[in-house]
């Protein structure tokens, strides 16, 4: 009945509207002293979220407004999905291009030269602003659809509903203590802040506050809409929309009001919303593009064994999360000046073996070791929140189970006590 679809697109717009400035006002501001010492150096430098958001909301209104989503076929969905991710590959990859035009020493004129070239990307340009607002429209309502059909909505609809605008993302500035890794500041600047300027900003931080920073980039922010990097890869992308939806759902429950309390409570959000965006990515694309789904890895060839003498492979989370370990044991002893050395060397490692980290410091884990879905330690090395996660997801009957019990949460005690006696 078109008044029925029209009355769902009015309560949509309506309920889009509220989260939006609900979620915006709770994403987690920060009013602590040493976020406020470090704004001192990156106030000019700061990423405008308001303005982002307004101009977001516009664009999902418009979106909503027409719902020209509802009048194409499965399959013409489905296809208008992968020509969009198409355009943003070859968009990237002329873009790259482009830039190996002007950095050519053998190319006197790179303008006149890639004159041709760059009217080619303006048309695309046009035609990614023409397609994206239905595609992401296509993406959030088949996201919606998987998250209903593993029991995480209300009436069929997602609260709140799964909404996403890609765009180039805000680096984010993270501030750890030098003397124990503990994420203290996480301050959000423009895109454009080249790598120079960078390294600049933590060094003003670093020497004028006597703690350990880096500016590192996300795939993702909670905002409402939710701002996700841009991709020509679906299985990212895919994942990292749920992971975004799963902390608007946090948002609105005590786990996710309870984000900055503690380094705990952050490990908890990060390490669930991974394992959500996990599980719902991955059924996104089984239900919908199951020809992008990513190849088994080869069963092991019935080779000969290896000569005793050779090398074994290298495995980045091993490496990383004895590094973590032996890092954690020098700062508890104080020894900082000793933990700093070795973090450099470690990196030195692991450039050498083909992972090219710019900075290995405090702070690099801080970041990092929130995102503890996986077993094994690597970043988050023995914190024991993300095993407790994960040990509570193997636990629960299903992943409605497991995050409509985790998200009433607002301590790890309630975790630890959860895991260990089944109660919530």
């Amino acid at each position: 009945m078109k008044w029925l679809s029209i009355l769902k697109r009015t309560l949509s717009i309506t309920v889009v509207f509220f989260l939006s400035v609900l979620l915006l006002g709770a994403g987690g501001q920060q009013n602590d002293d040493i976020t406020e010492r470090v704004r001192a150096y990156t106030r000019d430098k700061e990423f405008d979220f308001t303005q982002w958001t307004l101009d977001a909301i516009g664009l999902k209104l418009r979106q909503m407004a027409t719902g020209s989503e509802n009048y194409l076929t499965d399959e013409q969905r489905h296809n208008l999905v992968v020509d969009y991710l198409k355009l943003i590959l070859q968009i990237q990859i002329d873009e790259n291009k482009l830039q190996d035009i002007y950095a050519d020493p053998n190319i006197q004129d790179p303008k006149a030269v890639s004159q041709d070239f760059r009217q080619e990307l303006v048309g695309m340009y046009k035609r990614r602003t023409q397609m994206a607002p239905l595609a992401e429209a296509i993406l959030q309502e088949q996201v919606g659809d998987i998250a209903n059909e593993f029991g995480l909505t209300l009436g069929g609809q997602p609260i709140p509903p799964v909404l996403y605008h890609s765009t180039p993302l805000p680096w984010a500035l993270i501030v750890s203590p030098r003397t124990v890794i503990r994420q203290e500041a996480d301050i959000n600047l423009v895109p454009s802040l080249a790598v120079d300027q960078q390294a600049t900003l933590e060094e003003q931080v670093d020497s004028n506050l006597d703690v350990s920073s880096l500016v590192v980039g996300i795939g993702g922010i909670g905002l409402y809409p939710t701002m996700v990097d841009e991709t020509f890869d679906l299985n990212w992308l895919s994942e990292v929309i749920s992971h975004e939806w799963t902390h608007n759902f946090l948002t609105l429950r005590p786990l996710g009001v309870s984000y900055l309390n503690s380094p705990e409570l952050r490990t908890m959000n990060e390490t669930t919303a991974s394992i959500v965006g996990k599980e719902l990515g991955k059924a996104v694309i089984e239900n919908y593009y199951p020809e992008l789904l990513p190849k088994p890895e080869p069963a092991p060839a019935n080779n000969p064994a290896p000569e005793q003498n050779q090398p074994p492979a290298f495995d980045f989370n091993k490496q990383m999360h004895e590094t973590r370990v032996e890092v954690d044991r020098l700062l508890a002893e104080g020894k900082v000046d000793e933990a700093e050395k070795y973090m450099e060397q470690q990196r030195v490692m692991f450039w050498n073996n083909g992972y090219h980290i710019r900075k290995l410091n405090q702070a690099w884990f801080a970041f990092h070791g929130a995102y503890a879905d996986q077993p094994g330690g690597g970043a988050a090395g023995e914190d024991p929140v993300g095993a407790a996660v994960r040990s509570l997801r193997a636990k629960s009957a299903s992943l409605a189970d497991f995050l409509n019990r985790i998200s009433w949460m607002s301590s790890f005690e309630q975790l630890q006590r959860a895991v260990h006696t089944g109660g919530g």
